[in-house]
């Protein structure tokens, strides 16, 4: 039977230690701190308890207490390396709520460096969990833009190119080779059990809801971030051109 409400809990996880693009979390983008977007859209999406950052940087907790949200712990400094699994963080964030606040139904996780995200996007994660008991995760996925049938080559050591899945015959036209996606950054909906007892996210029955593309930009170079400045102007002009 479907659960009727969940007991949900939205966490944004944000380490100080990024390469792609210095403290891109407490860097402005459209006039807030990019972390703040992530804050705001769960304290947004309807039936979402609280919002809780899980960092290990300072200057992040503070800006994050002044967005409204919580950080009520530090993150351990083994869990905010370059090469830390974030699996573990949010493991690490699963095991401090259930031991401090009580069980709960859903785990959300909005990354920081998805600002377009939409409340919708959230709850359309939410609710594919809530309707369907066998689902242990369910991620966010837009239409890929290069087809490994297709378009997408690897390179042997001397360089030769070859396509990533071949099939036979051949194929000429990206209509006919199978859609595939990209996983994006704009949401996580998982059981909190699950992320408890199993060893990655692929490990469970994964579920996934389509977001376009339009808002589901990842801010992980510096590219990244003025392409995100550009949309974000784009959107301001859009707004003030509304009747």
């Amino acid at each position: 039977m479907p659960d009727a409400a969940l007991r949900t809990v939205a966490f944004v996880f944000a380490r100080g230690g990024s390469k792609g693009v210095p403290r891109k979390n407490v860097r402005v983008l459209d006039g807030k701190p990019l972390i703040a977007h992530s804050i705001e859209t769960g304290f947004a999406t309807p039936g979402v308890e609280t919002v809780i950052v899980s960092t290990d940087d300072e200057e992040i907790a503070s800006v994050a207490r002044a967005c409204g949200a919580e950080v009520p712990f530090l993150r351990p400094a083994e869990l905010a390396r370059d090469d830390s699994p974030e699996w573990l963080a949010w493991r690490h964030a699963v095991s401090w709520f259930e031991k401090e606040r009580g069980a709960f139904d859903c785990f959300v996780s909005l990354p920081a460096t998805s600002p377009f995200r939409a409340v919708e996007d959230v709850v359309a994660c939410i609710d594919r969990i809530r309707r369907d008991p066998a689902t242990d995760a369910v991620i966010t996925v837009t239409e890929a833009s290069r087809s490994p049938y297709f378009n997408m080559v690897r390179l042997d050591g001397e360089q030769r190119a070859e396509i990533v899945i071949q099939s036979a015959g051949g194929i000429v036209r990206r209509q006919d080779v199978p859609p595939v996606y990209d996983i994006t950054t704009v949401a996580y909906a998982v059981r909190p059990r699950f992320i408890l007892t199993a060893e990655r996210l692929f490990a469970g029955r994964v579920s996934a809801v389509k977001v376009p593309v339009e808002r589901a930009a990842d801010i992980d170079t510096e590219f990244d971030f003025r392409l995100a400045e550009a949309i974000a102007a784009m959107r301001r002009d859009a707004g003030r051109n509304v009747p």
